[in-house]
């Protein structure tokens, strides 16, 4: 798992809602410039949508299902094959040979690997992420308001928000955003490898950048 890192810092643009700029920032280089693994990235992806499976099929076995209990037909004599149970997998509403049964599809992947996953792909969507200094210009909690904000800040296709949720400045941010389809919320503390990797564009709040630059740089 070697990896490049670019050890300039690169200087963006924090912008407001309405896409004027406010100031700048510098994207730490260990976190935003490394080269992307893409190996480690399958691996972290892997995990999460293994880790998301319910795992709670099941097929009944002869064992489990109801009724069976008296030999269908005599041994001999019939002309037919020999049974002893109408619960056999051989007969309609039988049990299953070898069927599913609960079990748990977990996935483990080294911290350090996590890491390192999540820094490939943001290095990696560098280009279409947009820093807004946070989202306090929605006065009121209206669909439309969120929408004008991604019309002024270009936002074009499935769209990954990356802000605090809970903070003040960002309250009337999910009753806003939550009937948009395209538009998905996700906390710093929640980011992972396969939103990043779907989203066509991301925006994220300084304090994210902040709060995640600080969980990825050590």
């Amino acid at each position: 798992m070697t990896k490049k890192t670019n050890t300039e810092n690169k200087t963006v643009k924090i912008l407001s809602t309405q896409g004027s700029e406010l100031g700048q920032m510098n994207l730490e280089s260990s976190v935003f410039g490394v080269e992307p693994n893409m190996h480690v990235m399958y691996l972290a992806l892997k995990r999460q949508l293994n880790n998301g499976r319910a795992g709670t099929a099941c097929a009944k076995t002869r064992a489990e299902v109801s009724g069976g209990g008296k030999k269908p037909w005599k041994q001999k004599g019939t002309g037919r094959a020999r049974a002893g149970s109408l619960r056999s997998p051989l007969f309609r509403g039988g049990g299953v040979i070898f069927g599913p049964k609960p079990r748990s599809f977990e996935t483990n992947l080294p911290q350090k690997a996590r890491k390192l996953a999540l820094k490939s792909a943001l290095s990696a969507k560098l280009d279409i992420i947009t820093i807004v200094k946070d989202f306090s210009e929605i006065s009121e909690s209206k669909t439309k308001a969120m929408v004008k904000i991604l019309k002024d800040l270009n936002a074009k296709g499935k769209v990954l928000i990356i802000a605090d949720l809970t903070a003040e400045e960002n309250k009337n941010l999910v009753l806003s955003a939550r009937n948009i389809p395209s538009v998905k919320l996700l906390l710093p503390t929640n980011l992972n490898v396969k939103d990043l990797v779907e989203a066509d564009t991301i925006i994220a709040t300084e304090a994210a950048i902040n709060s995640i630059t600080e969980r990825l740089a050590k």
